[in-house]
């Protein structure tokens, strides 16, 4: 209801005209069609619509209508009426209550549904209004306030075909299935039909007021809860995602065809999630985690709910196990570690998703799940990620939840958060889950679409309020258990993207603020040919080096602050024609640092690669190479070791530690490679 009808509906309450008045107001104005385009039409004189307003309607509405004709709101005065009506049966501790049904009642069952109506609800004022419905084929559904009792035999059937749908997938799923017989099946319908009769149930209902967009406005199931489950009677199911006073605001996850005002919406009673269970590994679902891969159904073995508390500190440890990306920039200078959220922000086409990509192709034989979530994004880039990670054998320990941008505003809302229930399951189990959400900047404006349809007020950059709160939420889930817990672990990589790499813009302030850190891509560093194209002094790691281990940060040493001081030194000296010797060695080491964190897409390098690639560099073996062949170096270096330094491979991957002996024999090994 608009500002303008509430001021309207207030004045009626305030004249206190009587229900009689309202009903016999409200007749003429439907059978007299003449009358309502009378005081619409504005070459109608206002004297001539109070003449008419005297003459045909009650006293007692005549103040109240000359002001409804001035005000333009006659064809919307049904709904005025309606919610005054309600507000006068309060008043007198009334209930209005609906019978459907296909044979009329007896006189004594009208007495005895009167009479359950008034002990149940407690009411002095009962108003039954009894309409015919072929359509539920027999029994009644009495609908009272917002609970519906449904004693049909349409639901009788419904239900009956589900619990025989549900048995048959039992007995052809079961094991022993050969030994049953005939006879069986034939035992199974007796009791079906035996129990037909008593297959009824009651729920909570309301019914739709306005339908659009993807969004339903449902008057009615005053105890329903935000983000809880609805059904249509068309099947289609809903999330709650607006409360007031007399409506709620309900989200559809599916077609709104079918649908239209006066529909009914029943509670489920349960918060909405998706079925998870380990069969989904290398599939491709959609928001609701239903498979669109073509490759059968997904047996479900628990129902994790989309939306949870984020685990307490309490129940968490310190991030201090790294989860390698296999990529050289970022694991030497912003470690990323188990239970960690590092975002991944740039502009369109800087090489956000291969860094993720990346990361999730580094994880084969590193026992992490990985989770790729992609919101509106096109069907054909998704399934590209997905064509990729097959090819490195990658999709044997992954899942792709996919909400592109042909689906829906809600589908899209709500994908980030099913992949999190998808993730926390694999989480409970005591595994490590890597999840990554590309990109939450169509997220929220998803959320912002929705947002809108829901009448909720825009804020900054038309963003509702609560967007902030709308990802804290999620990245809140992403964390390290201690044992008693599980001891699993949720690590997330959120992907923003910026325009004309403006970092301070709504969004990307929101997330940068939640997360612990960031890896902030450039494009003119990508254009550059520096891939990938990380800007070092714009990034950063808040756990840093506890996400690092003892051989990697030895060996990446200073690196950061030797790229930064070449970086500033290059500026510097851009237009001078004569360097000192000191000068000219740092812009040198800082050009050859540079050329090797250059690295191939979807290449990850292993830890030890990395360790020796790192040591080798900073202690000055590369300096003297020529930048084009530093390529070559580094490959012909490492399959060298490779053949004969298989010794130095093993203990860096067993140990993790970088000792003097074990640089020593780095430096013998290269000194040999170089001769």
């Amino acid at each position: 209801m608009k500002d303008n009808e509430k001021d309207f509906l207030k004045e009626l309450v305030r004249l206190d005209i009587p229900q009689e008045d309202i009903d016999r107001t409200r007749s003429i104005l439907e059978s007299c069609e003449d009358v309502a385009e009378t005081f619409s039409n504005p070459l109608v004189t206002s004297e001539e619509k109070r003449n008419i307003i005297k003459r045909l309607f009650p006293q007692s509405m005549e103040k109240f209508l000359i002001t409804a004709v001035k005000g333009g709101i006659i064809e919307n005065l049904s709904e005025i009426f309606d919610d005054y009506s309600e507000i006068l049966l309060d008043r007198r501790n009334g209930i209005r209550a609906v019978v459907r049904y296909v044979t009329p009642l007896t006189e004594k069952q009208q007495a005895d549904l009167r009479k359950f109506i008034t002990e149940k609800f407690i009411k002095d004022d009962i108003e039954i209004e009894y309409r015919h419905d072929p359509d539920i084929i027999g029994g009644f559904i009495l609908n009272a306030g917002d609970v519906e009792y449904d004693r049909s035999y349409r639901t009788s059937l419904k239900m009956m075909q589900e619990n025989l749908h549900n048995r048959a997938t039992e007995f052809i799923g079961s094991a022993d299935n050969s030994n049953r017989s005939d006879s069986d099946i034939i035992s199974v319908l007796k009791t079906e039909v035996k129990d037909f009769e008593i297959k009824s149930g009651t729920s909570e209902t309301g019914f739709i007021t306005r339908i659009g967009d993807g969004i339903a406005r449902v008057h009615g199931m005053s105890g329903v809860m935000y983000g809880e489950l609805v059904e249509f009677e068309n099947g289609v199911r809903g999330i709650v995602q607006g409360l007031e006073e007399k409506t709620v605001g309900v989200v559809l996850l599916g077609q709104e065809h079918g649908l239209t005002e006066g529909s009914s919406v029943i509670r489920t009673g349960k918060r909405a999630g998706i079925g998870v269970s380990g069969e989904m590994l290398g599939r491709v679902v959609d928001a609701l985690g239903s498979p669109i891969d073509g490759l059968g159904t997904i047996r479900a073995d628990e129902y994790f709910p989309i939306e949870r508390e984020a685990p307490g500190v309490i129940e968490r440890k310190s991030v201090n196990v790294p989860l390698q990306t296999g990529i050289l920039a970022i694991d030497s200078m912003f470690p990323i570690g188990r239970g960690q959220r590092e975002l991944i922000i740039g502009d369109r086409q800087t090489g956000k998703t291969s860094i993720a990509i990346d990361t999730i192709i580094n994880q084969k034989g590193q026992d992490v799940i990985c989770i790729y979530v992609a919101i509106g994004q096109k069907s054909s880039n998704v399934a590209q990620v997905v064509n990729t990670l097959k090819k490195y054998n990658a999709m044997e320990y992954s899942v792709v939840v996919c909400a592109s941008a042909s689906e829906p505003a809600p589908f899209q809302y709500i994908a980030p958060y099913s992949g999190t229930a998808i993730a926390e399951y694999f989480m409970s189990k005591g595994k490590d889950v890597l999840i990554i959400y590309d990109d939450l900047s169509k997220h929220a404006v998803a959320y912002r679409a929705m947002s809108l349809l829901l009448h909720r007020p825009p804020g900054r950059e038309a963003y509702p309020g609560d967007v902030f709160y709308l990802h804290s939420r999620l990245l809140e889930r992403s964390s390290r258990l201690d044992d008693e817990h599980g001891g699993g672990s949720l690590t997330a990589l959120p992907i923003i993207e910026t325009l004309a790499g403006d970092i301070s813009a709504y969004i990307p302030t929101n997330v940068i603020s939640i997360t612990d850190g960031q890896i902030f891509l450039e494009s003119e560093l990508f254009n550059s040919g520096l891939r990938p194209a990380v800007n070092y002094g714009l990034s950063v790691s808040r756990v840093g080096g506890s996400a690092q281990t003892k051989a990697m940060k030895k060996a990446s040493g200073n690196l950061r602050i030797d790229l930064a001081q070449f970086k500033e030194m290059e500026i510097f000296t851009q237009f001078s024609s004569e360097l000192d010797k000191a000068t000219t060695d740092l812009l040198n080491h800082g050009r050859m640092l540079t050329e090797l964190l250059k690295q191939p897409l979807y290449n990850p390098l292993p830890h030890y690669e990395q360790v020796i690639l790192l040591y080798v560099a900073q202690h000055g073996f590369m300096d003297d190479i020529p930048l084009k062949e530093i390529k070559e170096y580094r490959a012909e270096l490492m399959n060298y070791i490779r053949s004969y330094g298989q010794d130095i491979i093993e203990e860096l991957e067993e140990k993790r530690v970088l000792t003097d002996d074990l640089a020593e024999r780095i430096e013998r090994i290269v000194t040999a490679f170089e001769e």
